[in-house]
């Protein structure tokens, strides 16, 4: 855990105020960046899917990483490609719904990060060979095979659900507090930010997949700050009204369960001992959920230590 520990201390990553990253807010303390300091931040924070070298990454994964390997590594990249891809799609609606400009500026932002994720991912399995498919949407295909039902449920029915509504009803902010508890504090707060810390660990280790792992750490760092947005959206609509604070929790209560099952992959034992490339399905879930716990504090709906 000491390598994991060494990368949530990283200075660029503290940058955002994600409070996951700061012992302080298990006192419930923090800075939350404004909406223009986190825009500001994205600014200084830019990085492009062409600068990075995949030429060691195609090596490694046809030669140094065994086929039943290559299939259990296969839910993670699964996960995150098809995410990025589908939350992408999810943020327009969220975006002119949000009730400042400087909100929508930054949900601006954010829109241009996931659609720079999906190109990552793209560029990853086209260069790597990682499957036979042709072209973005067929690889998108051929890559959605490999993930659970959970999955399924919480991206295209519970968050679909939310954005669909406000795309109806843009001035319903009620439920863009739900789509943002779900979406920056559940699918990129507790699934994407757990996935990226034990699989950047996992490759470091192993000496696997350098370009992987630099442009994997770059898209942890724009996550984390996607996340700080949302700590500071909730906290800010939870103390405009009380309702607010009582759809963030009736939310995490609906989708914390399916969201536990999507941290595990379709074919793992349901055993919480189960190992995963050095971690287990507790361990993974106990970070998860020890990151939301702190941001719950934060936004103050979990009384601090």
């Amino acid at each position: 855990m000491s390598d994991i520990a060494s990368r949530t201390d990283r200075v660029d990553f503290r940058a955002t105020s994600d409070p996951a990253l700061l012992e302080s807010s298990d006192r419930g303390e923090a800075h939350l960046l404004s909406y223009g300091e986190l825009y500001g931040l994205w600014e200084r924070q830019h990085w492009a899917v062409q600068d990075i070298d995949f030429t060691q990454d195609r090596i490694d994964w046809h030669e140094r990483i065994e086929a039943d390997e290559r299939y259990a590594r296969m839910y993670g990249l699964s996960s995150f490609f098809i995410g990025e891809q589908r939350v992408a799609a999810e943020l327009g609606p969220m975006m002119r719904a949000a009730p400042q400009e400087d909100m929508r500026i930054f949900l601006c932002t954010q829109i241009a990060d996931e659609a720079r994720h999906v190109a990552f991912f793209d560029r990853f399995y086209s260069e790597v060979g990682v499957l036979d498919a042709d072209g973005l949407e067929g690889r998108l295909a051929e890559t959605s095979e490999h993930l659970n039902p959970e999955f399924t449920v919480l991206f295209d029915e519970m968050l679909r659900a939310r954005v669909d509504r406000l795309g109806a009803e843009p001035e319903d902010l009620e439920t863009l507090v739900e789509a943002v508890t779900i979406y920056h504090m559940v699918v990129e707060g507790m699934l994407a930010l757990t996935g990226q810390h034990f699989i950047i660990d996992y490759n470091e280790r192993e000496g696997t997949l350098p370009g992987f792992v630099e442009g994997f750490t770059n898209i942890a760092r724009d996550e984390h700050r996607h996340v700080a947005f949302g700590a500071r959206f909730l906290r800010d609509m939870a103390r405009e009204d009380p309702r607010y604070a009582t759809a963030i929790q009736r939310t995490l209560g609906e989708v914390a369960p399916v969201a536990e099952g999507v941290l595990q992959p379709k074919w793992a034992p349901e055993d919480e001992d189960f190992v995963l490339f050095g971690t287990s399905v507790a361990e993974t879930r106990a970070f998860a959920f020890k990151a939301l716990e702190r941001r719950m504090k934060v936004i103050g709906l979990v009384a601090a230590a």
